[in-house]
């Protein structure tokens, strides 16, 4: 987007800006204080990755700031989490069509984690109902093939339904995306969480592990804020991980880790393993409000599994969360088989799509609907709460009817 856009409502006007120039609005930094993912999380993402990060910034008729929603535009696979039986003719298909099903999209939220709606409770439906429209207008001035409302958790299922009302061209689709996970600290230590939590057979499964982990030599864990000189040795196992996963989206650098020390102190956590001076492993966590946000792993493969360093992380920031009185574990999507048997629950993500284009959009339906990326995890269907994933009868029932508003659209 090349210059600011604005769109008058009958409630007033929405502005898209890019990310920078929301330091200096008013207000900006209170929008998304009750996320571990704060206002500077997001300037973080949109100075340091490759995103092209904006905003929408909602007023009333009064000129008074009532919400700022961020996006971004991405270039993406549109198959790349979708079931083999898809992925496949596609992969033929893009021997003759290389480009073929790779979208340019606009995507509502974090380029770098879930979405959240940047507004007080009260207004996030509101918002929601205001930036239907404007953003499938954008996508097709922008050029985007798809407009998509990225990993919103299901807690804004109400405030969304909005979006699969009306009629079939303008209506978004509303599929489960990868969830993330959850572990609700009811034990005091680590021991106890084994005993109370865990299987026999699993129980006894990590304490051989960590029985044929002492053989080794010893591992020294670091708890920081700052990673120093470890920056780039902490990236490469970073890249090690990241290079190795199906499912590829946003590529982290070390401005990004050094921005989040300089901006995010009082949040961010850097947990380090060195082994005879060597980092062997590293995580990037969140603290926020009695949780812990485990959010980038980091591994040297060299050692990793010998070690069983996926459990080693695991075990001390578990470990350190509970000695400081913390309450909840999040994880973020993916390994979900260690997963379920370490007793976390799913914390469902959802995707809301739509062609910017109406009559494309209503004939594109039934496919959009069988490109949920957590159709390739048969794992998640033996989770005790996999019935969270798919919306209630409530969440399907229309809430309220789709705010039909004038919208004229000019460049300032």
């Amino acid at each position: 987007m090349k210059s600011s856009l604005s769109f008058e409502t009958a409630h007033g006007r929405i502005r898209l800006v890019k990310m920078g120039e929301l330091r200096e609005l008013d207000g900006w930094q209170k929008m998304l204080n009750s996320s571990a993912k704060d206002h500077r999380y997001y300037e973080v993402v949109a100075e340091t990755l490759d995103f092209e990060c904006l905003a929408a910034v909602l007023e009333d008729r009064d000129g008074v700031l009532r919400a700022v929603q961020p996006f971004f535009f991405a270039q993406q696979d549109l198959v790349m989490t979708a079931p083999r039986a898809v992925r496949l003719p596609v992969a033929w298909i893009r021997k003759v069509f290389p480009r073929f099903l790779r979208l340019k999209m606009l995507m509502v939220g974090c380029a770098a984690g879930e979405g959240r709606l940047g507004a007080e409770p009260e207004k996030q439906k509101w918002v929601v109902e205001s930036l239907r429209e404007p953003l499938l207008r954008l996508a097709r001035t922008e050029g985007a093939a798809l407009v998509v409302w990225k990993d919103f958790p299901a807690a804004y299922r109400a405030q969304m339904a909005t979006l699969k009302e009306g009629s079939r061209k303008t209506a978004h689709v509303q599929i489960p995306s990868m969830p993330g996970t959850s572990l609700q600290f009811d034990f005091r230590s680590f021991d106890e969480y084994l005993s109370r939590r865990l299987s026999h057979a699993m129980r006894k499964n990590l304490r051989r592990k960590f029985k044929n982990l002492a053989k080794a030599p010893p591992l020294e864990f670091i708890a920081t804020t700052d990673l120093g000189a470890d920056a780039e040795e902490a990236l490469a196992l970073y890249l090690q991980v990241f290079q190795r996963s199906r499912l590829q989206f946003e590529k982290l650098n070390v401005d990004f880790l050094k921005q989040l020390t300089e901006r995010m102190p009082d949040r961010i956590r850097y947990f380090l393993w060195k082994q005879e001076g060597r980092l062997v492993a590293f995580s990037i966590c969140l603290v926020h409000d009695g949780a812990i946000y485990d959010e980038y792993l980091g591994l040297d493969y060299r050692v990793a599994l010998d070690l069983h360093l996926y459990f080693v992380t695991f075990r001390d920031i578990l470990s350190w969360a509970l000695e400081r009185g913390l309450k909840t574990y999040y994880s973020t999507p993916l390994n979900y088989e260690p997963k379920y048997h370490l007793d976390f629950a799913l914390e469902p993500l959802d995707l809301y799509f739509a062609l910017p284009w109406p009559w494309l959009n209503a004939m594109a339906h039934p496919i959009m609907r069988r490109m949920g990326p957590a159709a390739a995890e048969p794992i998640l269907a033996r989770f005790a709460n996999a019935k969270s994933m798919e919306p209630s009868e409530k969440d399907r029932a229309s809430q309220n009817p789709v705010m039909e508003e004038p919208l004229v659209l000019r460049r300032p």
